[in-house]
């Protein structure tokens, strides 16, 4: 199980800091290119690697052409891509990995544990300085992908999480936008006077029960999974009242119905709501607010997530990353890939912020340069959520192992009690009770 990862305010600021901004710079690890002889003249091997990630055709363009020109940058190395939604990218992934036949290279995210735990990632440590230069990447994105002191995670992006809001609806309510620093109860308030003043098939916000748990036990001096003693991090009592809170909501008519959260997901961005306008708020990650804005000519804006007792739980953190498969029979080649992620200004141009800003201090300082009026408000964001870290520090965020099972679960729970099947303390001990048989079906 990973090392104690509990990090001190002060640490904290540091690294939030440097997340957020900074005046290092560096460079990518510097090594010959792949095409070129190697020692005595000997041509290099002519390789090829297989990469997959999740996401939508407009991510798989900007991947194809940076993998296009890593291509052309290493001549000896071809590079195969693919990719599925984000729905179905673990089944697939995983049925690869049962079969022997997962790519050398594939995208995590906060379920990396899992991952971990089966003991199928490539130890990146002896490319350290060699083939992966990690001197410019944010020191908290290389703690996250530490496990028992070996690189196993490269983090490709990052980001905050935060409220988008919608403020054409806000407008058309006549409401002021929502200012940091604001509570779950003002968030509840706003989602049911908008509900209430734009009148039918108009909402609030979407239902983020699952997606916002985590956030909500931080909140409270709880987190979803403890990575200190490698458990569950919470009990029943602690979310019982989250799951609570956006029942009541639903009843009364701020969120939107069971059957639109389903139909129109808010995960999906070409279907959500908030693009539309019939939704006013939602969570979100900061890179996804170029993804909504493009669908969109109402302006919208990011807030941050309503505080609890103990702050707002979120700060600067990994969004997805990339993992070697330990069965690759090219780890050096799969490093080489890495560190054109991370550090090359070409890779930095084509992918920008897609799945969220770089770690690298110079990357992004080159991506702020051109940056869109969106993309400033992303990192005008970031900054926000930097100077609240520096008071209100929070733990970086894992998943439990089994997280792909758990989540459905979380999902199963809440429309078992949006539909009327349970009430919402028999949901949740089913739920608690499932959670902790999928997490000790998967720390065995």
């Amino acid at each position: 199980m990973k090392k104690a990862l509990a990090i001190s305010g002060l640490t904290a600021l540091a690294l939030v800091m440097t997340a957020c901004g900074g005046n290092s710079s560096g460079s990518g690890a510097s090594q010959a290119p792949a095409g070129t002889a190697a020692a005595g003249g000997k041509p290099a091997e002519k390789v090829e690697l297989r990469i997959m990630w999740w996401g939508d055709q407009k991510r798989a363009d900007k991947t194809n052409e940076a993998l296009r020109k890593f291509e052309e940058k290493n001549p000896n190395i071809k590079v195969v891509g693919e990719f599925a939604p984000s729905s179905g990218y673990f089944d697939k992934l995983n049925t690869q990995i049962a079969s022997g036949t997962a790519p050398d290279v594939f995208f995590l995210g906060g379920n990396v544990v899992d991952y971990v735990n089966k003991d199928v990632l490539l130890d990146l440590t002896p490319y350290v300085g060699k083939e992966l230069n990690t001197t410019d990447m944010d020191p908290s994105m290389i703690t996250y992908g530490t496990f028992k002191n070996k690189l196993l995670h490269v983090s490709a992006g990052a980001n905050a999480r935060g409220i988008i809001v919608n403020t054409e609806a806000f407008k058309k309510a006549g409401l002021d936008i929502p200012k940091d620093g604001w509570t779950w109860d003002d968030y509840a308030r706003i989602s049911k006077e908008i509900a209430a003043k734009l009148g039918k098939d108009y909402y609030g916000t979407y239902d983020y029960t699952n997606e916002g748990m985590d956030i909500y036990l931080k909140q409270n001096g709880k987190i979803l999974y403890d990575m200190d003693k490698g458990a569950l991090g919470f009990e029943k009592a602690d979310v019982e009242k989250w799951f609570g809170y956006w029942s009541d909501l639903r009843k009364a008519g701020g969120l939107v119905t069971p059957e639109l959260q389903v139909s129109n997901p808010p995960g999906d961005t070409s279907k959500s709501l908030i693009v539309t306008g019939k939704v006013a708020m939602g969570l979100t990650a900061s890179n996804q607010l170029v993804a909504h804005q493009n669908l969109t000519k109402d302006a919208l804006t990011l807030v941050q997530v309503p505080r609890g007792d103990k702050g707002t739980g979120v700060v600067f953190e990994s969004s997805q990353g990339l993992s070697g498969y330990a069965k690759t029979k090219y780890p050096k080649e799969v490093a080489l890939l890495m560190n054109f992620w991370i550090n090359d200004p070409d890779a930095a141009k084509i992918l920008g912020n897609d799945r969220g800003v770089p770690v690298t201090t110079a990357m992004r300082d080159l991506l702020k340069t051109t940056a869109s009026p969106v993309e400033q408000i992303i990192y005008d964001y970031c900054n926000r959520v930097s100077e609240a870290s520096k008071k209100e520090p929070a733990k970086i965020s894992y998943n439990p192992p089994g997280f792909t099972e758990y989540s459905k679960l979380v999902d199963t729970t809440v429309q078992e009690i949006a539909f009327g099947r349970k009430d919402v303390k028999k949901g949740v001990e089913d739920f608690y009770n499932g959670a902790v048989k999928i997490f000790n079906n998967n720390t065995k």
